[in-house]
């Protein structure tokens, strides 16, 4: 089967070597400064070297974790903010041009380094206090995507090539993951 290419652009990289939030429902948020820089490493069933998540068990399936740039724009929008970085939804890699929620059990690859979507990231309480009161409503659905890392590689920001063997609707960027059907 055919692939199917799709233009994305990585505004961002995020990693950071502790956890604020994670385990920490009553609490301040941790003391662990989160970077930016313009590339990471991703190690194959590992995750990103320097960043919280790597190694912590095997077959982890948040070994890297995507946010869409146009549901940041359509959040920020929504709640009136306008200088309010990405940085504080905590996710790995702000991206642009693909429906994330599309991507989960699918595996993809960008620019050759191959991902399988495992799972919604799904957004927590921290989300009104980290980047503004009303976010956790606004990202339900939409929290991002967790993967798992199948092949070594350097992603940096910029323009890339994402592989799908799944055709993605475009239209969709925003949609949020809809909630399962009972049985």
């Amino acid at each position: 089967m055919p692939d199917f290419i799709y233009p994305v652009k990585i505004h961002h990289l995020f990693i950071s070597p502790g956890h604020n939030y994670w385990g920490r429902p009553d609490r301040d948020p941790g003391p662990f400064s989160t970077d930016s820089p313009e590339s990471i490493t991703l190690d194959a069933g590992k995750g990103i070297r320097g960043d919280r998540y790597y190694n912590r068990k095997p077959d982890y399936d948040g070994q890297i974790t995507f946010f869409s740039h146009e549901v940041y724009e359509d959040v920020k929008s929504l709640l009136a903010i306008e200088n309010r970085s990405p940085i504080h939804f905590r996710r790995n890699v702000i991206i642009e041009g693909v429906p994330l929620n599309q991507l989960i059990g699918q595996p993809f690859s960008i620019d050759g380094i191959e991902f399988s979507g495992s799972a919604h990231c799904t957004p927590c309480k921290w989300m009104d206090f980290g980047f503004a009161d009303g976010a956790l409503k606004a990202l339900h659905g939409r929290g991002g995507l967790r993967c798992r890392i199948l092949s070594d590689g350097i992603l940096s920001t910029g323009n890339h090539q994402l592989s799908s063997s799944l055709e993605l609707d475009l239209s969709k960027i925003l949609n949020p993951i809809l909630p399962k059907p009972l049985p």
